[in-house]
């Protein structure tokens, strides 16, 4: 599954990751890799967690990059 992964590095020089189709799915890391790393385990225990609640799992995200000149 592919979910949308949202990175901004914060005051403190600590990388943000969040998850916008999971809510509350928040992750960091001291660098760009370590964020990205942290929050693939954070998906991955967001996915159980629905799974053992008996909620349904958000569809996988298909994602166009389109340029557009000036």
């Amino acid at each position: 599954m592919r979910f949308r992964v949202l990175i901004e590095q914060d005051e403190d020089g600590v990388y943000v990751a969040e998850v916008p189709s999971l809510p509350g799915c928040i992750s960091q890391g001291k660098t760009r890799s370590e964020a990205i790393d942290n929050a693939k385990e954070a998906i991955a225990g967001y996915l159980e967690s629905l799974q053992a609640h008996g909620e349904p799992i958000p569809p996988s995200i298909t994602e166009e990059v389109v340029e557009v000149t000036p």
